[in-house]
């Protein structure tokens, strides 16, 4: 049987604290599972952020997408997690990553390690953290038990190990790390992403949540045009090979339900994330898949 859909709001957009409660509230309004906050330089701090979205939500489970782990000392992290579950009644949902970055990295002094170290500092992190939690001694309690829900994003084969023995939810982003930047995966490569999570998560794989970013949701009629202006930073992709980007999300209000869909059975995409600048324009879409 499929999963059931969620779907979150993902608040990259800095603002004052009368606008950001306004933004939370439309969230709720709207029917978005879950507010996510992200951890950038330059965007707003992840905790106290949703600790205001906690004070004027009631239903919305609230999350990070996600820590930078090098960010984070992992006994530090756990009080922070700790103390936002224990206060929000237990609604936090804590999504890390391994930080991709670097020019935050040198604007925080911080030592920008290889992939293979990013990832190991990565693994340490998850795996203190959730030792801690798990800890009855640990105080602050959280409200969550055993703790709040894990998601681990990424879409590298020693990312996807970790997740697939820790993660609740995995999240992919339809992209991966480059030397000239995030480079976008097609539909094919997201395929062999999900079979490598498979081939290592095992019976886990039923067990876990999988969840994608959607970096794009524009309702239209005229699908080409509105990928238009990205095609000149895919010049290796067909139009054609661009619309079916699965991390795009174009069409009629219909077509991108029926895309969630066909994703959700291709790949077993059930959680998708969404940019605040798309957050009034997904909403029908919601409305649509949650007819059944």
């Amino acid at each position: 049987m499929a999963r059931p859909f969620r779907f979150a709001v993902n608040m990259l957009t800095p603002t004052d604290g009368p606008e950001w409660r306004r933004k939370c509230r439309r969230a709720e309004e709207l029917g978005y599972d879950v507010i996510q906050v992200p951890d950038h330089l330059g965007m707003m701090a992840p905790f106290p952020a949703l600790m205001a979205a906690a004070e004027v939500t009631e239903r919305p489970r609230l999350g990070t997408f996600v820590l930078n782990a090098a960010f984070w000392n992992p006994a530090l992290l756990a009080r922070e997690i700790a103390t936002s579950d224990a206060l929000t009644g237990g609604r936090l949902e804590i999504g890390i990553g391994a930080g991709y970055v670097k020019e935050e990295h040198d604007r925080a002094g911080m030592e920008f390690r290889t992939p293979g170290g990013r990832v190991a500092h990565l693994r340490h992190t998850v795996e203190e953290v959730d030792r801690l939690l798990r800890d009855d001694g640990h105080l602050p309690k959280t409200a969550h038990k055993p703790r709040p829900p894990l998601l681990i994003g990424g879409n590298g084969d020693k990312v996807l190990q970790l997740a697939a023995e820790h993660a609740d939810i995995v999240a992919f982003t339809g992209a991966r790390d480059s030397r000239d930047g995030l480079q976008v995966l097609t539909a094919e490569e997201v395929d062999g992403r999900i079979a490598a999570y498979r081939g290592v998560a095992g019976g886990r794989s039923d067990e876990q949540e999988l969840n994608l970013l959607l970096q794009l949701v524009a309702v239209t009629d005229d699908r080409e045009a509105a990928v238009k202006e990205l095609l000149p930073r895919v010049p290796h992709l067909s139009v054609e090979q661009v619309l079916d980007l699965p991390l795009l999300a174009v069409g009629t209000v219909q077509a991108i339900a029926g895309q969630l869909r066909e994703q959700r059975e291709r790949y077993g995409f059930s959680y998708f994330t969404v940019l605040d600048p798309y957050l009034e324009t997904f909403a029908p879409v919601m409305d649509e898949l949650r007819k059944g």
